[in-house]
């Protein structure tokens, strides 16, 4: 899922603007793009969206699911640079039961609270950890510099990964390899990192390693990548273009830093919202994830996936993408609250 950027301030993973159709919102209208991108015939689109296959439905719990899908050339030729991090065979896979309930709980506090100090003007959000990046109104603003935001995360917030984490280290006696530090002072301030797994059992390490795992490539040349963020969407109109989150399109082609892309949702698809759903665009029919607390879709970025997100029609859909780079140039560190 894109969200795109607003103003000039940069955001986390506004580079290409989709230059696609608006499938999903079941729209026949076709809509210009400022970039120039693979063009879609809406009518055959619009056409299999009759044709919807579901591919994991929210009422039902998978403990994993998948399907191989030929690589696309460019996805293909490009990764021959990256020995070690080429998947066995491109695809996408579905895992329910990775993420627990009490992890999916706090991650949705956090993207609860950051978001409360900004938000879209267009209905659609995001929070991006690494970079600060806040929605607000139509453009973006540095959640870290905000002075209603000064004390907006402490360590209640993060008590579930503070005592995983502390009980952790004090099993090991010294600090996890290869994990950013945790800090915990007096007043139990917590300088908390998305990079903490291992025996901790941190959500982005399980993701990766999961990825890693499924598509047969070596964690160690795996690498998060940016735009990752926390995703809010409500049926309010879009104001700009920027806005119109539900056009198809490649994750590569978008974000040229992506290799592997995962979501995982914080919401339930007919509990909490509306429409939201994830359509997988393919030559017979679309596949369709519906979100569910804790449910994980990753999924190879190339032109493979092609995909949407059907506009949200009631109520809010939370998400987070965690994207995934085999280039070590574009690897990002892992956030950290206090800054």
């Amino acid at each position: 899922m894109t969200v795109k950027q607003r103003s000039s301030q940069k955001s986390p993973g506004i580079v290409k603007q989709p230059s696609k159709t608006d499938t999903c919102s079941h729209s026949s209208s076709e809509r210009e793009s400022p970039h120039p991108g693979p063009r879609i015939e809406w009518r055959r689109i619009i056409t299999r969206l009759l044709m919807m296959v579901p591919f994991a439905a929210q009422k039902e719990e998978i403990s994993k699911r998948s399907v191989e899908i030929s690589c696309s050339k460019d996805y293909a030729d490009e990764l021959r640079h990256f020995q070690g991090c080429i998947p066995k065979k491109c695809g996408r896979v579905i895992f329910d039961t990775l993420v627990t309930t009490s992890e999916v709980a706090a991650l949705l506090n956090i993207a609860e609270r950051g978001l409360s100090v900004g938000g879209s003007t267009g209905g659609a959000s995001i929070l991006d950890l690494h970079s600060g990046a806040l929605s607000h109104g139509n453009a973006f603003v540095n959640i870290f510099k905000l002075e209603e935001a000064k004390n907006l995360f402490n360590a209640q917030d993060f008590k579930i990964y503070r005592l995983k984490i502390m009980k952790s280290l004090k099993k090991l006696g010294s600090k996890i390899k290869g994990a950013a530090p945790v800090v915990v002072t007096k007043a139990e301030s917590v300088r908390l990192n998305f990079g903490e797994l291992g025996t901790c059992g941190h959500v982005k390490n399980k993701i990766h390693h999961a990825i890693a795992n499924h598509f047969g490539i070596s964690r160690s040349g795996l690498y998060l990548t940016h735009p990752t963020f926390f995703s809010r969407i409500t049926p309010v109109p879009p104001q700009t273009i920027h806005d119109e989150y539900w056009h198809p399109h490649v994750d590569k082609e978008t974000y040229e830093s992506f290799h592997y892309t995962s979501l995982l949702y914080l919401s339930d698809f007919g509990h909490h919202f509306d429409g939201g759903r994830f359509i997988f665009i393919d030559k017979d029919s679309n596949k369709t994830v519906e979100p569910r607390r804790g449910r994980v879709s990753a999924f190879t970025s190339g032109s493979e996936n092609l995909h949407c997100v059907e506009r949200v029609t009631g109520g809010t859909r939370y998400a987070i993408t965690v994207s995934f780079t085999c280039d070590p140039n574009h690897a990002i560190d892992d956030p950290t609250v206090n800054r």
